[in-house]
């Protein structure tokens, strides 16, 4: 891990890009001393690690005591993407104008993300855990369909807190009854894109013995900004 620049914030969180190998990355780190636990901050499908919205919860967690990181997975920002997926792109685009099923386009375009993107985390995590300003347990937040494969294939991933927007590829569906850690699932009940009885159904299907639903009012980006408090109070139960 080779870091390329550095940043001390008014919150005193220090915040540093990197690079591990061709995967680009953020780490932010609270001003406190000592080896802080660790939340995994996933965007969705396609979206950078600059995101703003992405960047605003991680300097958030960094202030309350965590070690946040993020990184641009394969097919992710500014990282290349496959002629396969800007091809499934422009068809989903296309049939979202047309009114058409989208279904399988998005299965066909967030499929393979999960699979390349998940391999790409776990390289991650071995560096940052080997890190002595960062120890364990983990946490993951984010990107729900990533969530799931790295809280079933990871067991260094102690709690997780998912976003129910964004298209769940089938093969996570299933893979979501072997979803065991704690859970915090965060729905916006009016999300324009996502079938609300959908994510009902995959909330239900999570092995989880702990996992909490939070449903606010609203469209797709309208997560209330209260729910990172009740966030940290969920990652503080569990990773402090």
């Amino acid at each position: 891990m080779r870091f390329t620049s550095e940043q001390r914030l008014d919150d005193g969180v220090l915040q540093r890009e990197f690079t591990l190998g061709e995967i680009p990355g953020t780490l932010w780190t609270p001003a406190a001393s000592g080896p802080a636990p660790l939340i995994l901050m996933a965007h969705n499908n396609g979206l950078p690690k600059r995101d703003a919205r992405l960047v605003a919860r991680a300097r958030f967690c960094a202030a309350h005591g965590y070690a946040v990181a993020t990184i641009d997975a394969a097919g992710c920002g500014d990282r290349p993407r496959s002629a396969a997926a800007e091809q499934a792109r422009a068809e989903l685009r296309r049939a979202m104008r047309a009114g058409e099923p989208v279904d399988e386009i998005f299965e066909s375009l967030v499929g393979p993300l999960v699979e390349q993107a998940a391999p790409e985390w776990r390289t991650t995590l071995d560096a940052l855990l080997a890190r002595p300003d960062i120890a364990g347990p983990v946490g993951y937040s984010g990107w729900t369909a990533l969530g799931i494969r790295l809280a079933v294939t990871d067991p260094r991933i102690a709690a997780a807190g998912f976003f129910a927007g964004g298209y769940v590829p089938r093969a996570q569906r299933a893979e979501a009854r072997q979803v065991t850690v704690p859970l915090l699932f965060l729905l916006q009940w009016d999300d324009e894109g996502n079938p609300r009885q959908r994510a009902l159904d995959l909330f239900d299907a999570f092995g989880s013995k702990e996992k909490t639903l939070h449903a606010n009012l609203g469209g797709h980006t309208g997560t209330p900004w209260f729910e990172l408090e009740d966030g940290d109070r969920f990652f503080g139960r569990h990773l402090k």
